[in-house]
């Protein structure tokens, strides 16, 4: 299996693709496993889901034998093809807990489109990115919704055009990565530790309610269901169990329960 799934005992579940020798780049199969695997920890009572490859490379994005294939296809083996993709993308990009991406080295393609799927992305120094497709004649249309949203229309009509490689600074300051690190374990840790500090039910609350708040109009149907949202955590057991633990100076059970 090229794809892990591995749940610890902190309930985080580490996501890991294997392909080293192909630069982790994936094909039909791997993008079977990665929906598996991530329906799987969806269905899960998980704290965190963690993406991360194996070797010197992230992902080189699709692969080269695989898109030898696919351009033998007619049209509409083609689109079958491409709506694995992007069932890959849509249940990584709604996944109910949060999820913490990690790259290092090469990421092309469509693992920007991993990458933008993530909750928050960590990256090296050293890490290149590039939206490549246009170099082979084709575009970057499945990973687009979600790519354009985390780096912007302006953006995206550079990258997207020119398929230039870009530097880990330049993905930070459009907003693909939000870190940049020397060390990716240590980044892991420091992600993960925030995360579990935190009450796991108003962790996914607060992830559901970007989705539900972004990009809508301020209007009186907003303003009244953010209301009501902050009215149902707060009368919840855990929104009491962190209130009571504020104001009694204590940690509260969700802390300990971590620590064990």
């Amino acid at each position: 299996m090229s794809v892990t799934l591995t749940i610890t005992k902190t309930q985080v579940a580490i996501l890991e693709l294997s392909r080293p020798e192909k630069h982790n780049a994936f094909d039909d199969i791997v993008i079977s496993e990665l929906i598996k695997c991530i329906e799987h920890a969806n269905s899960l009572d998980i704290r965190a889901l963690v993406l991360k490859t194996d070797g010197k490379h992230f992902s080189a994005g699709a692969d080269l034998n695989w898109m030898k294939s696919m351009a033998g296809n007619n049209f509409d083996e083609n689109v079958a093809d491409s709506e694995q993709l992007a069932k890959l993308m849509s249940v990584l990009a709604n996944c109910p807990h949060p999820t913490l991406c990690l790259v290092q080295g090469a990421a092309f393609g469509g693992a920007l489109g991993l990458i933008a799927c993530c909750d928050i992305a960590v990256a090296t120094n050293k890490a290149k990115f590039c939206l490549s497709e246009v170099k082979l004649g084709l575009i970057p249309a499945v990973i687009s919704p979600y790519v354009i949203k985390a780096i912007g229309e302006r953006q995206a009509r550079r990258y997207f055009l020119t398929a230039e490689v870009f530097t880990a600074d330049v993905a930070l300051d459009m907003g693909l990565i939000h870190d940049i690190s020397d060390d990716l374990a240590q980044s892991e840790a420091h992600f993960l530790a925030c995360l579990l500090n935190n009450g796991p039910q108003a962790v996914k609350s607060a992830k559901a309610l970007i989705d539900e708040v972004a990009n809508n109009a301020i209007d009186e149907a907003l303003i009244n269901h953010t209301a009501k949202r902050i009215a149902h955590i707060r009368v919840s057991d855990e929104g009491q169990e962190g209130l009571s633990a504020f104001f009694e100076k204590r940690a509260p059970a969700w802390q300990n329960a971590a620590k064990q």
